[in-house]
């Protein structure tokens, strides 16, 4: 959403929240727009009052999660996937999201761990492949890498993150004209990437 849209939606969730203050949804929410505005300390604030609400509140844990990951609070991130996984064993996302904390605490193995966790929930979930690429190639399995990238690329052929890391992966193992062959498609499809 454009900044626009997100401050108004933070207008409207404030509107609601005088109206009905236990209105856990709109704590969320609003802590979704503030996120999107790069606000993670008050997003954070409201998924915590969204949680305090409704103890629940799976979809709540897991945005406050990723904000405090951005934050480079890993351990707290961890909490909350843990705590969702508690609620719901099969939420794919908690897995992918505890993964990416882990790597950000240099934990691969776990990281690794829980990516393939994701992926035996839904073997479609291709950011699950995309990060454990990521991790694989750190590793230096990059063939492995390279399988990641590739199992990414077959569910979503437009996903210029796939190639590009594909083409590091490719790179590392010598392949340099298959590498530039994937930076140049990831910067077809996202020109930002001219700048990586």
């Amino acid at each position: 959403m454009s900044k626009k849209s997100n401050l108004k939606l933070i207008a409207d969730c404030d509107k609601s929240i005088m109206l009905n203050p236990g209105d856990a949804r709109a704590y969320y929410n609003r802590g979704n727009a503030k996120s999107e505005l790069v606000d993670l300390r008050g997003a954070i604030a409201d998924y915590d009052r969204a949680i305090e609400l409704n103890p629940g509140y799976v979809d709540a844990y897991n945005h406050r999660g990723l904000a405090k990951s951005e934050l480079g609070d890993h351990y707290g991130a961890i909490a909350d996937c843990d705590r969702i996984i508690e609620l719901n064993p099969n939420y794919a996302k908690a897995y992918i999201n505890r993964g990416i904390a882990k790597k950000g605490l240099g934990d691969y193995r776990g990281a690794i761990a829980d990516y393939d966790r994701a992926i035996e929930l839904n073997p479609d979930y291709v950011d699950a492949y995309t990060n454990r690429g990521v991790v694989k190639n750190n590793m230096g399995d990059h063939n492995g890498a390279t399988a990641d990238y590739d199992r990414a690329i077959e569910l979503n052929p437009n996903y210029a993150g796939a190639y590009y890391n594909r083409g590091s992966a490719k790179s590392d193992l010598g392949d340099h004209d298959g590498a530039e062959a994937d930076r140049k498609r990831a910067i077809e499809i996202e020109p930002a990437f001219k700048d990586h």
